[in-house]
């Protein structure tokens, strides 16, 4: 069921359970208000039969006769009288009696002084009245046929009109949720027309502040993200295929030059070792891109646990010296850190990726081949500084040094795929900890942040 369907049955509905509990109470209010007002009827045509009865001359045959002559055109009140005694002196028809009233009744007229109740169809009322220091029990019957035909009208035109503005109110439901939910179809029809060759295309939006317009504002804002993730993944392999491609190249050269022709042992051996050397490379860029892969993960996938900067740093330290004998790295902890400060909640295996490539960075592009390690905190930051001498690192490299497979002009004489700073920031970033450069007077240094409580 689609939703402006479902908006409309919904809309009418509620209205439809509102607009019956109004009609039903003011139903019901109407019956308690007419059977109220009959009664307040019938009190003051008791009163007045007694009235006309007692003060006025008129024989007791004429008011018979009246009440008769009543009763041909209208449900005349039958009126009796009774006196203390509770003997009967006045009677409007006591051939047609109906309320056949009994001593009980009488006795509680006289002790309640007024008493109503429904009789079948009729309402009845007895109440005392007083004539000449005397008490009198008074009874008065009718049947309302007026206040009858009232409620049954009243109760004929709530259900017809209560169908009938049902039936208006679907339609208006119909009409508002179609012209509610046209941008949303609209916006349907946009998203149709959105493909992975066509990541370009948005949606309209507009300066209201609506729900809808904010929807098509992040879906914009997805779409976007999308497209820079899609051009960031044509790039990266674009990038991984001519880096992988380097190497194999030349291994298969150096495996055909072989092949053509006897070679003495020692170039044999000489052909294996570029092969061999040619092969650690796509190691080395296959780990590289399984790190990336993995600081690529979503966070709440990578494991976290509580970690010492200092001993990563240490192991980093002695993985790069070992690995690269004419390295030399030096680590520098300043006396004012302490000790719960070197502790965060953060993944031991990312971090030494990150850190060891720092390391390797800064010897790398080191003459002397050193790398200073700095560390040092104050008050919410921890600051831990990879620093190195050397040739100055331009401005405009500076501003794409942490994208994949740049590399600038005076690195490219170093070994390398451009990929390990890159994967530097995004594990530093996973931390929800900082990275930046700085790079002046023969001297960069890179240094990471992370916050402490």
């Amino acid at each position: 069921m689609k939703i402006r369907t479902r908006l409309t049955l919904l809309f009418t509905l509620i209205t439809a359970m509102l607009l019956g509990i109004y009609s039903v109470s003011i139903y019901y209010s109407s019956r308690e208000a007419r059977v109220q007002s009959f009664y307040s009827e019938l009190q003051n045509e008791a009163i007045a039969k007694a009235d006309l009865y007692f003060r006025s001359s008129l024989p007791e045959q004429e008011m018979h006769k009246l009440y008769k002559n009543n009763t041909r055109t209208l449900n005349e009140v039958q009126v009796a009288i009774y006196d203390s005694n509770k003997q009967l002196i006045y009677h409007d028809d006591a051939k047609v009696d109906y309320v056949k009233e009994t001593p009980q009744m009488l006795a509680e007229i006289f002790e309640r002084k007024k008493i109503d109740f429904f009789l079948n169809d009729l309402q009845v009322i007895g109440m005392v009245y007083h004539y000449e220091g005397k008490m009198y029990a008074v009874t008065a019957a009718a049947y309302d046929q007026y206040g009858y035909d009232y409620l049954t009208h009243l109760l004929t035109i709530s259900i017809v009109s209560f169908f009938i503005i049902l039936i208006l109110i679907y339609l208006a439901g119909i009409f508002l949720s179609k012209k509610a939910l046209s941008p949303l179809s609209e916006m349907v029809d946009q998203i149709k027309k959105i493909t992975a060759g066509k990541l370009q295309l948005r949606l309209k939006t507009t300066k209201q502040k609506d729900e809808l317009n904010e929807l098509a504002r992040n879906f914009n804002g997805m779409l976007e993200r999308l497209e820079n993730s899609f051009d960031s993944q044509k790039h990266f392999v674009s990038n991984i295929s001519h880096e992988l491609r380097t190497p194999l190249a030349a291994i298969i050269a150096e495996l055909e030059l072989a092949s053509e022709k006897e070679k003495t042992k020692e170039e044999y051996q000489e052909t294996v070792r570029y092969a061999l050397e040619d092969a650690r490379k796509m190691v080395t860029l296959s780990n590289s891109l399984m790190d990336l892969a993995k600081a690529s993960y979503d966070p709440n996938e990578i494991s976290f646990s509580e970690i010492r900067l200092d001993e990563i740093l240490l192991e980093s330290y002695t993985k790069i010296t070992k690995e690269n004998e004419g390295y030399k790295v030096s680590l520098n902890i300043n006396d004012s850190v302490e000790e719960h400060q070197l502790i965060i909640q953060g993944n031991e295996y990312l971090l030494q990726v990150a850190f060891n490539n720092l390391i390797d960075n800064a010897c790398k592009y080191s003459p002397e081949h050193t790398c200073l390690i700095d560390v040092k905190a104050n008050s919410n930051l921890l600051k831990i500084s990879f620093m190195n001498t050397g040739s100055t690192i331009e401005k405009e490299d500076l501003q794409h040094i942490f994208e994949p497979f740049y590399r600038s002009e005076t690195s490219r004489n170093e070994k390398g795929h451009g990929i390990g700073l890159f994967l530097t920031e995004k594990i530093i970033h996973l931390h929800h900890a900082g990275i930046n450069v700085v790079s002046e007077h023969n001297r960069t240094a890179f240094t990471v942040e992370f916050m402490i409580s």
